[in-house]
């Protein structure tokens, strides 16, 4: 049943052997198709509690080939708690996502919800992670549906929060801005209650929180001048440095891709003459309007105090501000 288990979990996989030394995702893949056995040794609720604990750090700090070798033994101990299971299921499948193994992200998602029945609280936060696994996998309507179903249930306001805002990014990556700036606008009136420091269900949220979804709306919507606005904001602000570093590391990926299209592209500008009166070095005044200028471009710099910026372009061709999207855009917005 274990190897049958295995080739379910990736067909395409010969089932482990106990011969076979696994690293990494392969054997959180093996853990995974094994949940169904006993665990090997009975380990301490409390013992298990502080690997949790610290697991949850490892996470917050990023350090995720540590995790990748921590997770398959803390999930074999949970299994004696399900109010361990579940956030030892939860990070198993926030790291996944991460590592761009969607699929077994949303089955360690859903593990989690499994093992929260009866406990709300505890079932939205595995939702949570049921969404952000959906949102990764291309399933933003699912992972809208499932996020508002819980929202309902959850009693915390930094779990419904949450759940609010990864309905809210769902609903703008099916391309829905007026009810993805619903949710978000019910998402901030309780981040504004959200005045402590505790979080005691690992969820990050805040008005920072808030913030940042504001900006991944915007980037799923097209509208690169409210990106680079929200962007610049969050960065800006107190509680930046407050946030745990996955999530920044998270945030400033994200408009990496489009700075970094952004800026191949005006690297490339740069071979041409197509481009007249091109300034020697880009404008570094954020969201500034040139006249006669027609597009302003996202472009990075080197600066930890000015990760991205927007540059002038005195000239450049349409087809650049279509294949940009959201990273170009007319200076006149």
């Amino acid at each position: 049943m274990a190897g049958a288990s295995a080739v379910l979990l990736d067909p395409r996989r010969s089932p482990p052997t106990a011969a076979t030394a696994l690293d990494g995702v392969d054997a959180l893949r093996a853990a995974l198709a094994h949940y169904h056995q006993r665990p090997a040794r009975t380990v301490p609720a409390a013992e298990v509690g502080r690997h949790v604990a610290h697991a949850w750090l490892s996470y917050q700090h990023a350090h995720y080939a540590h995790l990748l070798r921590a997770l398959p033994a803390l999930l074999d101990a949970a299994h004696t708690s399900a109010g361990l299971l579940v956030p030892a299921y939860r990070i198993t499948a926030s790291v996944l996502v991460k590592l761009g193994e969607p699929d077994l992200a949303w089955l360690a998602a859903d593990r989690a919800v499994a093992a929260a029945t009866g406990d709300p609280i505890r079932a939205g936060t595995a939702t949570i992670a049921v969404a952000q696994a959906l949102r990764a996998l291309g399933r933003d309507r699912l992972a809208l549906t499932a996020s508002v179903a819980a929202v309902g249930t959850a009693a915390d306001d930094g779990v419904r929060g949450t759940l609010l805002l990864q309905a809210a990014m769902a609903a703008a990556g099916c391309g829905d801005g007026r009810r993805a700036d619903d949710l978000i606008d019910h998402a901030a009136a309780l981040a504004d209650r959200c005045t402590g420091t505790d979080d005691p269900h690992h969820t990050a949220f805040g008005p920072t929180a808030v913030e940042l979804a504001r900006f991944v709306s915007a980037l799923h919507l097209g509208d690169a001048a409210q990106a680079v606005y929200r962007h610049e904001k969050v960065v800006r602000g107190d509680d930046w440095h407050q946030l745990p570093a996955e999530h920044r590391a998270a945030h400033l990926l994200a408009i990496g891709r489009p700075a970094g299209a952004a800026r191949r592209l005006y690297e490339a500008s740069c071979l041409g003459d197509d481009l007249p009166n091109r300034p020697p070095d880009p404008v570094r005044r954020t969201g500034c309007r040139q006249s006669g200028s027609p597009l302003l471009l996202i472009h990075p710099f080197a600066s930890s105090n000015d990760p991205v910026s927007v540059v002038w372009f005195p000239a450049a061709p349409r087809q650049a501000y279509v294949m940009g999207g959201f990273a170009l855009f007319d200076a006149g917005r």
